[in-house]
């Protein structure tokens, strides 16, 4: 898309923050202001249309697209969006561990035990994990529990970890991000450890190689603009 502005600034209108190109504030896709919780997002959101280039490149625009999601998608499917998030946890990744090879599942334990651990010591959620590649059941009162922890979050928290959540196939994993119990880059990694060993073992083919870094900058984005979320305004 060809660049037509000159000047990017936030404004602070109505409680809240927006991004302005040359004075005039920008709205999502559905129209909305882009009205931002606080100014170290909107800063951020700013950057990103920062630039001396002639195009811009809106698919590039992560913390922008996060943001407009949260207005424009979030707030109007709230319930649906909590029980997206929350429904990882009937077929959670940390939850399911390699039988065999030995190593691999070593590798699962000692990274992602920790994990649901940390889950029922905080959130006194205790899910259960097993080798089995047939589903568990989790307890019901643990899937209630993590639904409204899921639930606490804003519209923009909801926005971004749904980003994490999907792209890890863990909830475990997003939470644990926005909680700070690990950061977005360890979510990543992960997220990936099956994958990753089988790398070791076999190498790794090009479209791989793409994916897993979309992946990568997808969930450092959500993980940044969760922390951008709880800076103070």
């Amino acid at each position: 898309m060809k660049k037509f502005y000159k000047v990017v600034a936030v404004r602070q209108r109505d409680g809240a923050f927006s991004v302005c190109l040359d004075e005039r504030p920008v709205r999502t896709p559905a129209k909305n202001l882009l009205l931002l919780p606080n100014a170290a997002l909107a800063e951020a959101i700013a950057d990103e249309w920062r630039t001396d280039a002639d195009e811009i490149d809106p698919t590039a625009m992560i913390l922008t697209r996060m943001a407009n999601s949260a207005l424009d998608r979030v707030s109007q499917r709230r319930d649906t969006v909590i029980g997206e998030i929350a429904g990882f946890a009937e077929t959670d990744l940390v939850c399911y561990r390699a039988a065999h090879p030995e190593a691999l599942r070593e590798q699962q334990e000692r990274h992602w035990e920790p994990l649901l651990v940390w889950l029922r010591q905080s959130k006194d959620i205790d899910l259960t994990s097993t080798e089995s590649i047939l589903p568990l059941d989790q307890a019901p009162d643990n899937l209630d529990a993590l639904r409204n922890v899921v639930a606490s979050f804003d519209d923009f928290g909801l926005s971004a970890l749904h980003t994490i959540t999907s792209a890890c196939g863990s909830v475990v994993l997003g939470l644990s991000t926005a909680y700070g119990r690990i950061d977005g880059i360890t979510a990543w990694e992960l997220s990936l450890i099956e994958e990753t060993y089988q790398i070791s073992e076999w190498g790794e083919d090009p479209e791989a190689t793409k994916r897993r870094e979309k992946l990568r900058t997808d969930i450092t984005a959500a993980a940044k603009f969760l922390d951008l979320v709880r800076a103070v305004a």
